[in-house]
């Protein structure tokens, strides 16, 4: 995961590319909003009563691509990478946000950047509208694709939030 730099999708691609250039931006735009933070303003929690973090988004991606891209779309037996800890009140898998005592931004950061490139592997020999089980019926990639550029779409604009909280920075 690059986060030096953000390539604009490009403005006159095919579908695929298209699809693919809007998901790595988005992905991009995660990983810049953490950049140049300490592990503790990576930890901290938007406003109350949210408990969104940044490093609780970039593990909930992480989670996110695993279930889209290897469960769903290859339909692989992919457990749930993070769990919510004893005191969470779940005891079970909670998508990411919720963070353990050990948890950092470097061990969530490589698990992200594994799911993304085994998210690429996944899709590299499927077409588009290729399909996979879902919900009992079929969901195609293209759907999945547009699905993920959904969600991180919307974790962008939280990302953004807490980092303008954080530190007054906006944009990128």
């Amino acid at each position: 995961m690059s986060t030096s730099e953000r390539t604009m999708p490009p403005l006159d691609a095919d579908e695929r590319a298209s699809l693919e250039s809007w998901l790595d931006f988005y992905r991009t735009t995660l990983a810049q909003k953490c950049d140049g933070l300490t592990e503790q303003q990576l930890r901290e929690a938007s406003v109350a009563p949210s408990p969104i973090t940044l490093l609780g988004l970039v593990q909930h991606m992480a989670e996110v691509e695993r279930n889209w891209f290897r469960r769903v779309l290859a339909q692989e037996d992919a457990p749930p990478i993070f769990t919510a800890g004893p005191d969470a009140g779940r005891g079970a898998a909670d998508g990411g946000f919720e963070l353990a005592a050990e948890a950092t931004y470097e061990k969530a950061r490589l698990i992200w950047q594994a799911e993304t490139e085994r998210a690429r592997e996944n899709c590299a020999a499927r077409a588009l509208g290729d399909t996979s089980p879902f919900m009992g019926g079929q969901v195609t990639l293209r759907w999945i694709y547009t699905h993920m550029i959904a969600e991180y779409a919307r974790h962008c604009g939280h990302a953004d939030l807490v980092r303008e909280r954080i530190d007054g920075s906006t944009g990128v």
